[in-house]
């Protein structure tokens, strides 16, 4: 079997407080999933249409203390085994370090399988509990019982700026945590890892300063950003299309959504810094691009 995925963030809030928003009911239900119920050390649940495979809660405690907390979650035929250990950088900061056992690298490229989920599921879900802990708006998150892929929220910096920041390479490798190229006109190409190390790049098909950007993956679907300004910030609508409605890519959708709870933190921290600090496999946020 091979090696558990592994995902670690910093969040800007106590030890004490990160371990009540992981093991409070109530909370849970704000960052994570829309139904949860906690009884530790007997019951540990999460369920509903935010949580793969999630029409019934599935998960079973193993082990709680201060400072970790681990499950059983059956996902895909197989028994996983979830970690999320807490440690104390300082007083006001706490470092997050989550495992999962049985994650399916080849369907999460592919894009298909529930195991090829769990790790942007997390890396969103991280996101939200990184922004809840530290009083900012969530992003939000996946519906699984929707083929609609679409989204609105807003993002303190003006159009111009986040437009900037979509087709400018090096900005948008900051914040998206991964090396990406772009030829930033009509007709040019837009490539993850670079043009040297991919073969099958996108396609920009559409372009407008301070408007918006739309690029087109070869046999996968169409992505566009839509940009509005709206009271000194900008609306952004973002928009996966195109694909086989029956089989939503919901990996790839939530991967995008954790970059863009990172694109929100660009624009809107001063001191911004990536929330992500390690990760043990590839496709995780150094390598997929899902942080900053």
């Amino acid at each position: 079997m091979s090696e558990p995925m592994k995902l670690s963030a910093r969040v800007t809030a106590p030890l004490k407080a990160v371990h009540h928003a992981l093991t409070d009911p109530g909370e849970l239900r704000v960052w994570l999933a829309e139904h949860a119920e906690v009884e530790l050390p007997h019951r540990y649940a999460f369920w509903g249409r935010h949580t793969p495979d999630g029409q019934e809660p599935r998960q079973r405690p193993l082990h709680v203390d201060d400072r970790t907390l681990r499950f059983s979650w059956p996902l895909g035929g197989e028994e996983t085994t979830v970690e999320i250990s807490l440690e104390e950088e300082s007083a006001e900061s706490t470092i997050v370090t989550l495992t999962q056992t049985h994650f399916d690298q080849e369907a999460a490229m592919a894009d298909s399988g529930v195991l090829g989920m769990t790790q942007t599921f997390w890396c969103l879900s991280i996101a939200n509990l990184v922004d809840h802990l530290e009083g900012r708006e969530l992003t939000p998150k996946a519906d699984f019982t929707s083929p609609v892929l679409r989204e609105e929220l807003v993002i303190g910096g003006s159009p111009e700026a986040v437009f900037d920041s979509l087709v400018d390479p090096e900005k948008f490798s900051r914040w998206f945590g991964y090396k990406v190229d772009m030829e930033p006109y009509v007709g040019g190409r837009f490539a993850m890892g670079g043009f040297e190390a991919n073969d099958t790049p996108a396609k920009v098909v559409a372009l407008e300063p301070g408007r918006g950007l739309t690029l087109e993956w070869p046999g996968l679907g169409v992505s566009s950003w839509e940009l509005e300004g709206s009271g000194g910030a900008t609306r952004l609508t973002f928009v996966e299309s195109g694909f086989d409605e029956k089989n939503p890519p919901y990996a790839g959708w939530m991967g995008w959504l954790s970059g863009i709870a990172e694109l929100r933190r660009f624009h809107e921290l001063s001191d911004w810094r990536p929330i992500w600090l390690d990760a043990s496999v590839p496709g995780s946020p150094e390598q997929t691009g899902v942080s900053g």
